[in-house]
């Protein structure tokens, strides 16, 4: 007997299109490819080769830490790198120097050690602005003191890339989206510099957004940014880049009455075949989904019964189900969105993909 445990298949030519869309959508931007947390779970090192293929091309990768940055570079990637957290310590800016690693800049410690520091060449660098979603960057009034500090340093390439994050970006018509594309138009109007401030959701709802440079992260790998009720036309074209799937392992028949699972949880209410699929929360697959989350079978939705363990699921296959040992469970991909599953978990789709574990096998097609 042989059965396929917890896998994690990725589809590259998925991503290919995925990334196309977004060149078709955003035509006059270049495209910073948000890789951070191993690419949302789909591999660093896998994505980012993709991503520089003649038909796709990304003009830079966003990483969140410098380690992330250095496994690209050891793979050979010479794209721009930018660190999206920016730098840690006044010791990691030779290291960017000497790894042509281009950093964000969003407090008061960063800008002194760069301005302070002794580098053999320039750095490149993002300043970020808060101009609302009060998370990273310099307040709106210390702007034209960041600007004009980093515009005069040795130590910093021209132009600077200015920047910010929306907070509200995937609630189309959010009061607060528009006041932060004001802010940040106001503060950077008839600058010669790049701007950026498009991530997924605004890629998608905000067109005046879509300025030098966008940042599309989850639309890469096929997922929605925006709610399952949104209408917009261009998400149906993602296509999923991971399928999540395993195989059943155990079918047997349930008398009415009985119970399933850890703490009798789930009890039936009537006679039915029950599966037992090879995933749990230590393959990632989340610990809080709820009784009702649907498993691809065989081309037909059953239901999750009982608690999620750390190795199985239990699903509900129904009185007069033929499946068997062997069969394959799709937990998420293309024909059941991860953002589905990530409304029964009372989850983000985000962290269903990066919470993937090491355990669980890849396959790429």
């Amino acid at each position: 007997m042989s059965l396929r445990t917890a896998t994690a298949v990725i589809d590259c030519q998925a991503l290919v299109k995925n990334f196309q869309l977004i060149k078709k959508m955003s035509p006059n931007s270049k495209v910073l490819a948000v890789l951070k947390a191993n690419a949302y779970g789909h591999g660093l090192e896998r994505i980012a080769t993709t991503l520089i293929q003649k038909n796709v091309m990304a003009d830079a990768f966003g990483v969140a830490r410098i380690d992330e940055a250095l496994v690209l570079r050891a793979a050979g990637i010479v794209k721009p790198i930018v660190l999206l957290e920016g730098f840690f310590s006044p010791d990691d800016l030779p290291i960017l120097a000497v790894n042509n690693l281009q950093t964000i800049v969003h407090n008061e410690d960063q800008l002194h050690a760069i301005l302070q520091a002794d580098l053999d060449k320039p750095l490149k660098v993002w300043l970020k602005i808060d101009t609302g979603m009060h998370r990273l960057g310099i307040n709106p009034d210390e702007f034209q003191h960041y600007y004009q500090s980093l515009s005069k340093s040795k130590n910093v390439q021209e132009p600077l890339i200015l920047m910010s994050h929306l907070a509200c970006a995937d609630e189309e018509g959010n009061e607060l989206t528009a006041q932060q594309m004001a802010l940040f138009d106001q503060l950077t109007r008839g600058l010669n510099e790049e701007r950026s401030v498009a991530n997924s959701a605004a890629i998608f709802t905000l067109p005046p957004a879509q300025n030098e440079w966008i940042r599309p992260g989850l639309m890469l790998y096929g997922v929605s940014p925006l709610p399952l009720s949104s209408k917009n036309a261009n998400c149906v074209e993602l296509e999923p880049v991971m399928t999540l799937q395993s195989s059943l392992i155990s079918v047997r028949k349930l008398k009415a009455g009985e119970f399933v699972g850890y703490g009798s949880a789930w009890r039936s209410k009537k006679e039915t075949m029950i599966g037992v699929v090879a995933i749990g929360y230590g393959d990632g697959y989340p610990r809080h989904a709820q009784n009702g989350t649907p498993v691809l079978i065989n081309n037909r939705r059953v239901p999750l019964i009982g608690r999620v363990s750390m190795d199985m699921i239990t699903v509900d296959l129904g009185l007069n189900a033929q499946d068997k040992v062997g069969d394959c469970a799709i937990l998420w991909g293309k024909q059941l969105p991860v953002e589905e599953i990530a409304e029964y978990a009372t989850t983000i789709p985000y962290e269903l993909l990066c919470n993937i574990t090491r355990r669980v096998q890849i396959e790429v097609v």
